[in-house]
């Protein structure tokens, strides 16, 4: 039987394709990443320099953020499919906006581990219940895009965010950190008033399907699918050398290591968000019908060449050259999140049946926040003790486990799901939940 490859539609239909509840829902991402941008790059140092708190005990805060957001996820999975993800994502960014009113004014250790529960809480829960309601409004064959545009813009933002932060505050000027701390919780506002008001009555909770005897379904359940397990850990590992090094690793291994300025940070992560937006597009045109699981080995490799060049900066410490391999090492770094979000978060949406997207998308959150407990304690303690070079070759390492899981995670994953563009006449598209192979057609990518 002959089939036909299915032509890429050009990516200037994004927007005229999009329905209205997807256009409310990206409007607010640049100005919500702004405020994140304002202060992400600096809560290491915000808490350590600023605040007194050492580097050992930062990253145990750091951890208590991620641990709070491991012991929520599971509970707010089946809560999305059983209520709707809206509500939640709600109140997730009520609990952002309060956390970083309470972050602005600590001064104590106790008062900061107030304000990371309530990061916890809010940054735990709103992956899951964001990608959830992204899944539930957006068509299939539109969500690796979206996912894809929707990170461009989320780094646009934090870039701009980076820029303005790092030539705002300073270590010596408390008030400065507590002004950006202020505006991030600002930034949630807009999404609030999206989400309460235009978007109140979308329908973001998808029913059983008919026939379903009503039983409950437990996590346990779900896990004896070794499409999901294997999907999992390739996220697992993909989470661990990704944003929790990022985030807390490379601020604190360019400060101790490289003896880098605040400002340079700012300008790292400005790199970053450039590369981002410059390449998003550009890459989402070239992935797509690729397999996915391949497009992650190419990750991986990329962001083993990011952390050898984090490591790099420790050689030319305090000087210009290290400054701009901070740079660098963001920017390659950035060219590898273009395959992440395109990717990881269509998989999980793919695989995932339309009643169970919340339990599917919160179990992928866990993998993050597991991460995002290990990472930080990791780099802490390894940098903390003069191990930086150990530090890097733990990245590094990292990095080549997750070309090998990729490859190995392929077996496992239907067509659909590892981005194939299944073509042909008499060729039904597979739904989420189907393990039969497809039938007839022509696998293109």
């Amino acid at each position: 039987m002959s089939s036909t490859t299915t032509a890429r539609p050009p990516l200037s239909s994004f927007w005229r394709d999009l329905p209205r509840e997807g256009r409310l829902l990206i409007s607010t991402v640049v100005f919500q990443s702004i405020g994140t941008g304002l202060v992400l790059p600096f809560m290491v140092v915000y808490l350590h320099e600023v605040r007194g708190i050492a580097l050992e005990t930062v990253g145990l805060l750091l951890a208590l953020q991620a641990g709070v957001g491991i012991v929520m996820v599971t509970p707010v999975g089946a809560l999305i499919d059983r209520i709707g993800a809206r509500k939640v994502y709600v109140s997730s960014l009520v609990a952002l906006l309060l956390a970083d009113v309470v972050l602005a004014f600590a001064t104590t250790t106790g008062q900061a581990a107030a304000a990371l529960v309530l990061m916890g809480y809010g940054f735990g829960i709103v992956w899951p219940a964001s990608s959830a309601l992204i899944g539930n409004l957006i068509p299939s064959d539109q969500r690796q895009r979206y996912f894809g545009i929707n990170f461009t813009l989320l780094n646009l933002g934090i870039g701009i965010g980076g820029v303005v932060g790092g030539r705002f505050v300073d270590v010596s000027r408390p008030g400065t950190f507590t002004a950006v701390y202020l505006l991030d919780a600002l930034s949630y506002v807009p999404a609030l008033v999206i989400l309460l008001g235009p978007l109140r009555h979308a329908r973001d909770r998808i029913d059983r399907p008919a026939g379903d005897d009503g039983a409950s379904i437990s996590y346990r359940a779900l896990l004896r699918d070794p499409r999901l397990r294997a999907l999992l850990l390739l996220v697992a590992v993909a989470a661990l050398v990704s944003y929790p090094q990022l985030n807390a690793g490379l601020p604190a291994y360019a400060r101790a290591e490289g003896q880098i300025s605040t400002e340079g940070l700012g300008y790292a992560f400005a790199a970053n968000t450039v590369v981002i937006v410059l390449l998003q597009l550009f890459v989402l045109q070239r992935i797509e019908g690729r397999r996915r699981t391949r497009v992650a080995v190419v990750m991986a490799v990329t962001w083993m060449v990011a952390w050898s060049l984090l490591g790099a900066t420790s050689l030319v410490p305090g000087t210009v050259v290290a400054t701009v391999l901070l740079c660098a090492c963001a920017g390659v770094f950035g060219l590898g999140e273009t395959m992440l979000q395109p990717t990881s978060a269509p998989m999980v949406n793919d695989l995932a049946p339309d009643h169970l997207r919340g339990r599917y998308n919160a179990l992928s959150s866990l993998m993050f926040s597991v991460a995002f407990v290990v990472g930080p304690v990791v780099a802490s303690f390894l940098i903390g003790r003069d191990l930086g070079m150990v530090y890097i070759g733990f990245l590094v390492g990292g990095c080549v486990l997750l070309a090998v899981i990729a490859l190995a995670v392929e077996r496992h994953l239907p067509a659909h799901v590892n981005g194939l563009r299944i073509s042909g006449p008499d060729v039904h598209e597979a739904g989420p939940d189907s393990s039969a192979p497809v039938a007839e057609g022509r696998i293109s990518g």
